[in-house]
């Protein structure tokens, strides 16, 4: 084959690959737009400020979700302050600490391993965990530890993905002037991983925050006057309240259930894109 025919074979191998993958993101921002569209088509007719402040009536066929909001902010504040310096100190270990050898490894396909665990399944450890044996009861904290269980995977391997793509130069660089690894880690490499470990944190918790098994279990409830008050008290959020409208409440309420789907899928979305801004402005920031 001539040199000429190679280049028109490659060229074409270019054009192919391009066509199939923008096809394919194509097809992936179509799909998200569309199932966005349709959430926000049938559920925004029951936003207003009554809605957003009110209590659920009628067995949640009439009045608000503010219970349920304020349910579902207070169990993903605690799975963050849970799951957040655990993972992040898990995965500075495993990236900068852990010697190669039989343990890490075995560390490392745990985590994959829980990672790929049904949330069905985290719900069920955590009723026998957490709400039975270390005596919490169907509560908050119960249900904050085990969303921590099922969101720590992500957090880690973020983590650790995150610090590995740090150019070894900049360390090398920060002991060359006498700094410590820990000062290192600390001043150097954790600013620059940032971006990435912000990433995968919120992915998990918006996966946390979205999550029905899990809180089915541990404490969420169907039906609530007040918003919690402590750790130890039980709750309403918002991915069970739309589970236990649509399979419990005979004449359930359309519109209030798509509006209660559109207002999770907003706080997940706008938490999503100030942490896309800032991971952004982050990386103008730094330069390799």
């Amino acid at each position: 084959m001539s040199t000429s025919a190679r280049v028109r074979s490659a060229r074409k191998a270019d054009m192919t690959a391009r066509v199939v993958t923008g096809v394919a993101a194509g097809s992936i921002v179509a799909v998200a737009v569309f199932v966005l569209g349709y959430i926000v088509y049938h559920g925004i007719g029951a936003i207003d400020w009554t809605f957003l402040t009110s209590i659920p009536k009628d067995q949640g066929r009439a009045g608000g979700i503010f219970p349920v909001i304020m349910g579902t902010v207070f169990v993903t504040a605690g799975t963050a302050a849970l799951t957040l310096p655990i993972g992040v100190f898990a995965g500075i270990y495993l990236a900068e600490y852990a010697p190669r050898n039989f343990a890490t490894r075995a560390i490392r396909l745990s985590i994959t391993n829980m990672a790929g665990v049904p949330s069905i399944v985290y719900g069920l450890f955590g009723l026998a965990a957490f709400v039975l044996l270390a005596g919490f009861g169907r509560s908050i904290i119960a249900a904050a530890l085990t969303l921590t269980c099922m969101t720590l995977p992500v957090v880690i391997t973020a983590t650790e993905e995150a610090l590995r793509q740090i150019p070894a130069d900049l360390r090398q660089a920060s002991l060359a002037l006498g700094a410590t690894r820990l000062r290192t880690i600390r001043k150097v490499v954790l600013p620059a991983a940032a971006p990435g470990i912000i990433t995968g944190s919120i992915l998990g918790l918006a996966r946390a925050a979205g999550e029905t098994a899990p809180i089915l279990f541990t404490g969420a409830v169907f039906q609530m006057r007040r918003i919690p008050d402590s750790p130890t008290s039980q709750f309403m959020a918002l991915p069970y309240h739309v589970y236990a409208q649509v399979t419990s409440v005979p004449g359930w309420n359309r519109t209030l259930v798509w509006g209660t789907a559109l207002v999770l899928v907003a706080g997940i979305s706008i938490v999503s894109i100030l942490a896309a801004a800032w991971r952004s402005a982050q990386r103008r920031r730094v330069t390799w």
